[in-house]
């Protein structure tokens, strides 16, 4: 248990540090604070004014929703600030994430033995990426609660589970998961684990119920009828439209986002296949997965968090016996040591990036100190401008009530024209006060404060550590001038 709290410690410490989401992020986010705070009054929601690029399932904010009411209401009754609804929802999706990954280590003690699952929680625990987006609201990692479910269910042999627990990740929450689940689907059947007969009395029903939640769930608060996640697929693989936003090299998840995201436990995997070669069961469907889904031009990190757990399991049985073996000579011992190294390497590069990523979210630390410095005014109707917008405000930070503030994020409107005069303060995004979008206020609006961000990282061998993050302005909060 105390490994467990420590894991929860750390993921909650990710939290408190980076409270602020992005514009990745908005979709669930939105919705969980329209679900509490505005209930079945569906014309106040923010997806009906910002619909996004593509629909998202609701099915996920529901549910996180649900569990978080009590503890917001009871926020709510003691007449706390607003924002600290956001913390709630952020830690109780975390908790559903740690409550399923406990699930699949669990599994993994019974397959491989319990120092295994210890190891398994403390490498985890000094990783960044797990920690860090186990409380971020993305599709992503709703749907990594579901994954850890399957796995487990499949380490366990517990073939109905898996298949359900499947289906609701493939069909809900990110369609692509069909390439990673299928690739341990076929393994099943191949090694005749799992009969076709079992499997289609299982996913045929699964299918056909979590289909029909997701239509008339999303259809109901998307007014309209449609599948989410089909449109999804379709627009990101089919029309391969996702590749707008950036596109990266084919191999770029090996060489770039495994590596980081495992950090120098990286190098353990090749070590515990060649201790345990039941790994390959695990490793061969995880590269599977990775390697289809890098033809997709566009890549991000997050869409392959849910391999992390899985290559953990190899480094956990690495560490295991190399700790185990430790006393039987002076060479395993510096084994050990090393193993027990690696892990002081994870967290000092889990701070670094931990450091880098809280200088990230310039629109939400825009917001709190508008909220700071404006603490005792009434009446202000501030605009809040698309890059604002996307790095870190949300409507949890609005905290304000709406008869005495006002927020707007209305986009199009022209900068200095009358329409945007109308508002008592700005947040403008930009990187200088000569850029166009500023420019045009600096005679009619005073600057009160200026937001930094992270811009880029400089080598620095003169120090320690030996670089020097750069910093420069992102976003400006302007006030009008009395007349």
């Amino acid at each position: 248990m105390y490994l467990e709290a420590l894991l929860a410690a750390v993921v909650l410490i990710h939290l408190f540090i980076c409270p602020y989401t992005k514009v990745e992020e908005s979709f669930n986010l939105q919705a969980m604070h329209d679900v509490l705070f505005n209930g079945l009054n569906i014309e106040s929601y923010d997806h009906i004014d910002f619909p996004g690029v593509v629909p998202r399932t609701f099915i996920g904010p529901i549910f996180v929703s649900e569990v978080a009411y009590p503890l917001i209401y009871f926020a709510k009754v003691l007449g706390a600030n607003k924002f600290l609804s956001q913390y709630i929802v952020r830690a109780t999706l975390g908790a559903c994430v740690l409550y399923s990954f406990f699930l699949f280590k669990h599994a993994v003690s019974q397959e491989f033995g319990r120092n295994v699952g210890k190891w398994l929680v403390l490498i985890t625990a000094t990783q960044f990426h797990f920690c860090f987006y186990a409380t971020r609201p993305l599709p992503n990692t709703f749907a990594l609660c579901v994954v850890l479910l399957a796995c487990a269910s499949w380490l366990s042999q517990d073939h109905r589970k898996f298949i359900w627990a499947s289906a609701v990740a493939i069909i809900l929450f990110r369609a692509e998961l069909v390439l990673f689940l299928g690739f341990l689907l076929f393994q099943e059947l191949q090694s005749r684990r799992l009969t076709l007969g079992t499997f289609f009395k299982n996913a045929v029903p699964a299918g056909i119920l979590c289909l029909a939640c997701t239509i008339l769930v999303d259809s109901y608060f998307w007014q309209r009828w449609l599948w989410p996640e089909g449109e999804v697929f379709w627009y990101n693989t089919v029309l391969n439209k996702s590749s707008n936003w950036g596109t990266s090299p084919f191999l770029w998840y090996f060489y770039s986002a495994i590596p980081r995201m495992l950090s120098s436990s990286l190098l353990f995997v090749p070590v515990g296949l060649y201790f345990d070669k039941r790994l390959n069961d695990i490793l061969c469907p995880v590269l599977g997965f990775v390697f289809l889904f890098s033809f997709l031009p566009h890549k991000e990190l997050r869409f392959i968090i849910y391999v992390v757990p899985m290559l953990n399991v190899a480094v956990s049985c690495a560490c295991s016996r190399l700790w185990q073996n430790r006393m039987k000579s002076d060479f395993r011992k510096l084994l050990a040591v090393l193993t027990c190294a690696h892990l002081a390497v994870n967290l000092a590069t889990s701070s670094g990036f931990l450091y880098i990523s809280q200088l990230n979210y310039p629109g939400g630390l825009a917001m709190r100190r508008l909220h700071e410095i404006e603490s005792d005014s009434k009446g202000v109707h501030v605009h809040i401008d698309v890059a604002t917008a996307q790095t870190g405000v949300s409507r949890f930070t609005q905290t304000y009530p709406h008869w005495t503030w006002i927020y707007n994020k209305t986009e199009g409107l022209p900068p200095g024209g009358r329409e945007m005069n109308r508002f008592t303060h700005l947040l403008v995004g930009d990187d200088s006060l000569q850029s166009p979008h500023i420019q045009p206020y600096l005679r009619t609006h005073d600057v009160i404060e200026t937001i930094a961000a992270f811009e880029k990282i400089n080598l620095n061998f003169q120090k320690i550590p030996p670089f020097d993050v750069i910093v420069e302005p992102k976003i400006w909060i302007l006030k009008k001038k009395t007349r």
